[in-house]
């Protein structure tokens, strides 16, 4: 695993903002890093790249300890916290060669470094700015760029596209998985469509603690028995469903029906689809049925 977040305790006083905390993340995979507002997320990616320490338990990045070697540990973290620090009087160029600078790349691969993470976050346009004179969504790519110039194997952010507009969030988003194609990124969010949009797997954390960790479609998937979703290209009748071991046909639309199967029934799919080769239907879509992210989160995080 190139992260390893393992039995993580943080306490603020009598607060415990962290209480052992575990997950892993792997190479190439997007990991949603979710919940509410104030459940610990920040708290334990500021441990995660060495801004904190942990009262107990340790972070490794590669093998090597937070704890132990937090200086070897952040050079090979690009961290973009929630709060995107820039100095806005800079321009966008300067502030890059900055940051490399302080990550001690080589002087020799600074300029390539810089004009290769300008050209990968679409800042190349910008050049010519202060980052004072960008966008919100230009600021973002700035921050995305500042994580990426000492070419890290582990990205870490924060809140990504908080205060973004549409376009700026389907930009921000299609960036974020062309770099973890090549690194291993963590995203942090409390934003539910940010997570089923780009990432794989997801641990959910509440008060502290980690309360779910799955791939997203083993999270969202139920029971095969609690039924199927139905859609033809021609309307569907309910009472074409009477000889079906189901116990509710649910209209959805009226080309699209959810089918709830009855208590032990089995091939349900297998017996739809005789069904619609009997009725001659062209078929749509016939898909198992799943919950929502929102409703597993709303779930763990109000019952706890």
């Amino acid at each position: 695993m190139s992260i390893e977040v393992n039995q993580l305790t943080k306490s603020y006083g009598r607060q415990k903002a962290l209480d052992q905390v575990t997950f892993q993340a792997k190479p190439g995979q997007i990991l949603g890093f979710l919940g509410p507002n104030g459940a610990g997320k920040s708290t334990t990616m500021k441990i995660a790249t060495g801004y904190l320490s942990a009262d107990h338990g340790d972070v490794l990045i590669k093998g090597v300890s937070v704890t132990n070697h937090p200086k070897v540990v952040s050079r090979m973290v690009g961290y973009l916290p929630e709060h995107n620090p820039l100095y806005l009087d800079m321009f966008v160029p300067e502030f890059l060669r900055f940051v490399a600078g302080l990550y001690a790349v080589e002087k020799k691969n600074v300029e390539t470094r810089v004009r290769h993470v300008m050209d990968r976050c679409g800042l190349l346009p910008e050049k010519t700015k202060k980052i004072g004179q960008l966008s919100k969504g230009y600021r973002q790519r700035v921050g995305l760029a500042k994580a990426l110039v000492h070419d890290p194997d582990i990205i870490i952010l924060d809140e990504p596209t908080t205060g973004l507009d549409p376009n700026q969030l389907v930009e921000i988003r299609g960036l974020i998985r062309e770099i973890s194609e090549e690194k291993t990124l963590v995203l942090s969010t409390h934003i539910m469509q940010e997570v089923e949009a780009i990432c794989e797997k997801v641990v959910i954390i509440h008060k502290g603690k980690v309360v779910a960790q799955d791939l997203l479609q083993n999270l969202t998937a139920t029971d095969k028995a609690d039924g199927l979703v139905l859609e033809t290209e021609e309307l569907l009748d309910r009472s074409w469903f009477q000889y079906l071991p189901i116990r509710e046909a649910r209209e959805l639309s009226p080309n699209r029906f959810l089918l709830l199967s009855s208590s032990g029934a089995q091939d349900l799919r297998k017996q739809v689809l005789g069904m619609v080769g009997e009725r001659g239907l062209s078929l749509v879509e016939i898909k198992q049925q799943s919950r929502s992210l929102e409703t597993v989160f709303h779930q763990l995080t109000q019952t706890q």
